[in-house]
């Protein structure tokens, strides 16, 4: 008899503590939809953590997720999602978890942890259920996973995943621009043999970008602006300057990017034997206005014009500007090259202004659109943080030690992130200081070289430059007006300079 008790007492055991879970639950249930948030979230946090049946304690973890979302703490939300994610498709609310976490990544705006986490589940066991997400939220998958295999180098799985992106999301002019991106780059397989098809369905990619209207789409002004460099960037690739040099034009004033598209059209004008174009794109990115841009090679295209244009004094003129500005910044970055430069550290350089850095690196750093994202997820971080600890119903309690604990884990990852992406750039200016010295040094002594032959040649520059005129630039159209420069720059003209040069190299024969 004592044997059978003992036998029911063991056996009863279980099905009670399931009963008083699914009574926990059915509380924090009822308070989430009477929205008592403050209520429903420690209640899941129990019942996440203790329940014994994987059903009730599964429901629980993703309604715990809902609670953070819906009470604002979309990071919180995040780390809750993926723990369930993680946890396989075995998880009861994994393809809920799996859409959950596309919504935070959209509403954070998160483009480094939730898009690694989403390429590492999204494996072939997984594929055919996550095909009855919603449209969108999969549109939002194939996106973001392609930009991962497009990081890594991956330019064919990146193709397919983008390509997937239909019309009708909302991030598919972001799609098609990094279509556009991935099909130009040259290590792009079968280019060799299809080169001149992928560069053009690029071209299609980035014009569908650029013409695209409509207010669903996802940051479009800046998708298109970048869709307009990036084709310019491809016809000067092609040897194609004009079309370069439209596209370069095309990006609007003031924008973000546009001290690029200035430098890069500088090249595309030079290249296309317009030395007095190159050198007005050039005089606007040296505007007092982009004072603090990091611009090292402009520098170094400035003098190459000049001494195509056998324009000695000018050259020495501008390599002498050049390592005025450019010198002591490459002695101020040196430390912070070096294998031991933490992670942490190197971020810091980036995170805060200080006088480590030169300020025109400082900016460029703070410019890299993944360094800023990382700051603004720090900020998000700790925001949380303070709201879960600073909660009153929540404080000392186990929910609020462990997710301010999960909150932590995220930032040092962020930091590592960050930090990685910093000393990279960090490493990278310095290398484009190291080379344009190098290339300025090679032009200084060719012009040295080339001075002399016209010495010896009997060759009277001073003359030669004496006898020919300065006329005004050509007018683009009936509308533009001329306005002689006077070393003053107004901020409406900026980006509409044009030089006119006379030319210090002897004609040669035929010529």
């Amino acid at each position: 008899m004592s044997r059978l008790l003992v036998l029911a007492a063991v056996a009863l055991a279980p099905f009670a503590a399931s009963a008083q879970d699914a009574n926990t639950y059915n509380r924090a249930l009822s308070a989430f939809n009477a929205g008592e948030l403050e209520t429903a979230t420690p209640l899941f946090f129990q019942v996440s953590e203790g329940a014994a049946d994987a059903e009730t304690k599964g429901k629980a973890e993703y309604y715990l997720a809902q609670s953070f979302a819906r009470k604002g703490l979309p990071v919180s939300a995040f780390v809750t999602y993926a723990a369930i994610v993680k946890a396989g498709p075995q998880h009861p609310s994994y393809l809920q978890a799996v859409e959950g976490l596309v919504d935070m990544q959209q509403q954070l705006d998160e483009q480094n942890l939730i898009p690694s986490l989403l390429n590492q589940a999204y494996t072939d066991e997984v594929r055919d259920r996550w095909v009855t997400l919603p449209k969108e939220v999969l549109a939002r998958i194939n996106y973001l996973v392609g930009t991962i295999s497009h990081r890594r180098g991956r330019l064919e799985e990146a193709r397919s995943l983008l390509e997937a992106v239909p019309a009708d999301s909302r991030v598919y002019a972001k799609a098609r621009y990094l279509l556009g991106v991935v099909l130009a780059d040259r290590r792009f397989p079968g280019r060799p043999g299809e080169g001149e098809a992928l560069d053009q369905t690029a071209v299609t990619s980035f014009r569908s970008v650029i013409d695209q209207k409509g207010e669903r789409q996802l940051e479009l002004e800046e998708t298109r602006h970048l869709a307009m460099l990036a084709l310019g960037r491809l016809h000067y690739g092609r040897g194609e300057y004009k079309q370069a040099i439209a596209a370069y034009e095309s990006v609007p004033r003031y924008t973000r990017i546009w001290d690029q598209a200035l430098f890069e059209n500088g090249f595309a004008r030079f290249q296309d034997e317009d030395f007095g174009g190159a050198l007005g794109s050039l005089q606007a990115l040296h505007a007092p206005q982009f004072a603090g841009a990091f611009q090292p090679e402009s520098w170094i295209l400035k003098a190459t014009v000049y001494y195509y244009s056998c324009l000695f004094d000018e050259v020495k003129t501008t390599l002498g500007a050049f390592e005025q500005v450019y010198e002591p910044m490459a002695k101020q970055l040196e430390p912070f090259t070096g294998e031991d430069v933490e992670l942490v550290s190197a971020f810091n350089l980036a995170a805060s202004e200080n006088r480590r850095l030169p300020r025109p690196v400082y900016l460029w750093l703070r410019n890299n659109e993944r360094i800023r994202e990382v700051m603004r997820m720090l900020d998000r971080v700790d925001r949380e943080k303070k709201e879960i600890l600073g909660t009153s119903a929540w404080r000392g309690s186990a929910l609020s030690a462990q997710t301010a604990t999960a909150l932590e884990d995220v930032r040092g990852t962020l930091l590592q992130v960050g930090g990685t992406l910093a000393r990279s750039r960090i490493r990278e200016a310095f290398d484009n200081l190291r080379t344009f010295s190098d290339q300025a040094e090679i032009i200084r002594v060719q012009t040295a070289l080339d001075e002399k032959d016209l010495l010896q040649e009997g060759v009277d520059q001073k003359a030669l430059l004496t006898r020919q005129s300065l006329y005004r630039p050509a007018m683009p159209g009936a509308a533009w007006n001329y306005w002689k420069f006077q070393g003053e720059f107004w901020i409406d003209e900026i980006g509409y300079y044009q030089y006119t040069l006379k030319r210090g190299c002897p004609a040669k024969q035929g010529e």
